[in-house]
């Protein structure tokens, strides 16, 4: 049975079992604990995964003088993928203008920050071997590590090649662990879904959000089911974007009921290497800047629903200026979620609430918390789908691909 087959059963059983289940407190601790237990287990193998397949990528693409080209292929990439999905959800938004939410009075009793300063010092611990001491979540130092290890192993090949063999094939045993993962998820996406179908049921009867939730999810489906398949639809060389599509429904599905990055980055990794064949020195390059730079579909979520807080503290229309401007902050705190892989979208809707006006709104994230979950769960879809997409069109371009018939993708 192919693999997003069983995510799909799982996530269906998962669903229909969470609006079965009764309203009570005893059942909705059990399934917070056991969501932890599921995420954890999603996430088991991403730092061996990640760190010693972008080491081996790194070292590839300077061998072969592709690395600063790729590098750049990626970040343009990311740039343009960013402001596009940001100023269009923000455009959506404006124009189907979602109801507004009745405004309570909430008390503010947790502060929610970026920390982008204690970010930047965690790339550089006093002892380098520490980040892959860390606990799954933020991936960046990793990636640091990595970066410079793949350099060093560019020193001299007299003295780096029995080094190399060996993260060579540790990247390869780690995947197959993965891959193990990969396989039983199925079972663990029924927890997920089940959790993520008890809150879903809870906000279905407060009803005030339901305008916001059908935006999103026409959004979403519209840029990530017929805007990007389209794109690829007009690259060249040209290719069938529906299977492409097809190729990566496994992560698709692993990203919207975890609403997590990091949960998601073993399942996008397999389907890349399996599907399409893309080669790791490509693969995860662009899968480990994409997880930690393109959080656009997170700061999206967060625009739209920043813009609906606004319009439900005042029936002012919202000026374009003031439009352009929310974008503007959205793309930069997109940028800066790295450290958030599975609440990237609510952190971005409080750094939006703080940052805008001043902190006219300091505390107005609060009112969103009831359909935080959703939110975050449409934010780590975009990204996911982006990061598939992203990383599918720079390989394929540079010829890092070997095309695979539908018939034999996992």
């Amino acid at each position: 049975m192919k693999v997003w087959i069983k995510l799909l059963i799982g996530a269906v059983i998962g669903i229909t079992i969470g609006f079965l289940l009764p309203d009570n407190a005893g059942i909705l601790a059990a399934l917070q604990w056991l969501e932890k237990l599921a995420i954890g287990i999603g996430r088991y193998a991403v730092i061996p995964v990640l760190v010693f397949a972008l080491t081996i990528a790194v070292y590839e693409l300077r061998s072969d003088n592709q690395f600063w080209p790729m590098l750049l292929k990626n970040i343009l990439f990311i740039i343009a993928a960013s402001a596009f999905v940001i100023f269009t959800g923000i455009v959506a938004a404006n124009f189907f203008s979602p109801n507004r939410i009745p405004i309570e009075t909430v008390e503010q009793t947790e502060i929610l920050d970026l920390n982008i300063a204690e970010n930047v010092l965690d790339l550089f611990p006093s002892n380098m071997l520490s980040v892959l001491s860390g606990d799954g979540v933020y991936l960046f130092p990793v990636c640091v590590f990595a970066f410079f290890l793949g350099i060093g192993l560019n020193y001299d090949r007299n003295f780096s090649k029995p080094v190399i063999s060996l993260i060579d094939s540790l990247s390869r045993i780690f995947l197959h662990v993965a891959s193990f993962f990969c396989e039983i998820l199925g079972f663990i996406l029924i927890i997920l879904a089940a959790y993520w179908a008890v809150r879903y049921k809870t906000l279905l009867r407060a009803d005030v959000y339901k305008d916001m939730i059908t935006l999103l999810a026409v959004f979403s489906i519209v840029l990530c089911f017929v805007i990007l398949p389209l794109f690829l639809y007009i690259l060249k060389p040209k290719t069938n974007p529906w299977r492409v599509l097809y190729g990566f429904l496994g992560p698709a599905i692993t990203a919207f009921i975890s609403g997590d990055i990091n949960f998601s980055i073993p399942v996008l990794q397999r389907h890349c290497k399996d599907n399409f064949g893309i080669r790791r020195r490509s693969g995860a390059l662009s899968i480990s800047l994409f997880a930690t730079f393109c959080r656009c579909g997170s700061a999206v979520a967060a625009a739209v629903a920043f813009i609906v807080i606004i319009k439900s503290y005042s029936y002012l229309r919202i000026g374009t200026i003031d439009l352009l401007t929310i974008g503007m902050w959205a793309f930069a705190i997109s940028f800066a979620l790295a450290r958030h892989p599975g609440d990237g979208a609510y952190i971005a809707l409080a750094a939006l609430c703080m940052i805008y006006g001043s902190g006219e709104y300091k505390a107005a994230y609060l009112i969103m918390r009831p359909i935080a979950f959703y939110l975050i769960a449409i934010g780590t879809f975009i990204d996911v789908m982006l990061n598939a997409f992203g990383s599918y069109v720079i390989a394929r371009t540079n010829g890092y691909t070997e095309e695979k018939k539908p018939a034999f993708f996992i």
